[in-house]
């Protein structure tokens, strides 16, 4: 047996000088050292050795083993070494060859600002009006009538509003999302708290600061015992929110200021303009600091120091009225912003039109 031993050793040593590659090192491993390989035959046939022959030959057996696994594992080696060398050779990678670039798809501005804008009214407790209440594709009736717009009313002729006709009278494309408020208020009863974003339709001639279809968003909040300084400090989080704190210099710079009693003082001011909407009285133009020059004067804000960025005012009592809310017990007020002059005043933009040209050179900057 011993002499079967220091054969295959021989063998074995033979087929591992002979071999050529790492594939072959695999196939000599399986044919000697395996389960069912000549060594492990052999190691079988110790028990019917005698004692002193189990000791002699057993431990010659188990020499050979790991004279061959350290065999094997050298020519291994060599044969990784001069495999990766070969691999290297032929698999050069120029690391000073530009990469590929694969361009990545990007929230269009309008998209951005109105999830801005919404995330900041959920902030203060306001929620999204269904889909079904906020028609983009409505009667006369929500986008006029029930907002108080008279007849005669000059927005309802058709220099200003796109009318299609439908069965049942005519409908139009609604001119602004103040009629979500009311299929709100007809959905819900007080308290309520929404705002609706949404695309709106005039017939409007196209220039920089002009375009027949753009974005607004609508809010309302109606409940008991509010007033105009609810309306005013809700408008003033919300530029807070938005704008932020103005240039260096400015005045409002710094940290929310406590102002008298305690109160919050929005960092960047703002000022309420009487106005007029039919369906709000009283009705206020708001305007925000300038973000350019902060209210120095300069030629975007006409060297007023003022920026107009939303109408607002206090619903309406015939408003309520329409929809079975007693004025006498509820009040509310509403607001409306255009997404696009938004987004112009905090981008510096000065051509609407560019939202909607689709420039490649213009989107991928935000």
């Amino acid at each position: 047996m011993k002499n079967k031993i220091e054969k295959i050793y021989a063998d074995a040593s033979a087929d591992i000088a002979k071999a050529a590659a790492t594939s072959d090192l695999e196939e000599i491993k399986n044919k000697y050292l395996s389960r069912g390989g000549e060594f492990n035959a052999i190691k079988k046939g110790l028990k019917d050795l005698s004692d002193e022959d189990k000791r002699t030959v057993g431990a010659l057996a188990n020499e050979i083993t790991q004279k061959l696994e350290a065999a094997l594992a050298a020519k291994h080696d060599e044969f990784y070494a001069k495999e990766l060398d070969e691999k290297l050779i032929t698999e050069k990678l120029d690391i000073t060859m530009p990469g590929k670039f694969s361009a990545e798809g990007r929230i269009h501005p309008i998209t951005n600002t109105i999830n801005e804008i919404t995330a900041i009214f959920e902030s203060l407790g306001f929620s999204v009006v269904a889909n079904e209440l906020s028609p983009e594709v409505d009667t006369e009736y929500y986008n006029f009538d029930a907002l108080n717009i008279p007849f005669e009313h000059p927005a309802r002729d058709v220099q200003d509003t796109f009318y299609t006709a439908a069965e049942g009278g005519r409908q139009v494309l609604r001119s602004h999302t103040s009629g979500s408020q009311v299929r709100a208020m007809e959905a819900k009863k007080p308290p309520i708290k929404v705002i609706s974003p949404g695309r709106v339709y005039r017939n409007e001639t196209v220039n920089s600061r002009k375009n027949n279809f753009f974005h607004q968003i609508e809010g309302l909040l109606v409940d008991k015992d509010i007033t105009f300084g609810d309306l005013k400090g809700v408008l003033n989080e919300f530029v807070y929110a938005y704008f932020g704190m103005p240039k260096a210099g400015a005045a409002g710079v710094g940290l929310r200021e406590q102002g008298e009693q305690g109160s919050i003082v929005s960092v960047r001011p703002t000022r309420f303009r009487n106005s007029f909407f039919p369906f709000t009285e009283p009705s206020a133009e708001v305007d925000v600091q300038c973000i350019m020059c902060a209210g120095a004067g300069c030629r975007t804000c006409s060297g007023t120091g003022w920026l107009e960025i939303l109408g607002a005012g206090m619903v309406h009592p015939n408003v309520l009225k329409g929809v079975d809310i007693d004025p006498d017990v509820y009040s509310g007020f509403a607001f409306g912003m255009g997404v696009e002059r938004l987004a112009m005043l905090k981008y510096a933009i000065d051509d609407i039109r560019l939202f909607f040209q689709n420039d490649v050179r213009f989107l991928k900057q935000f």
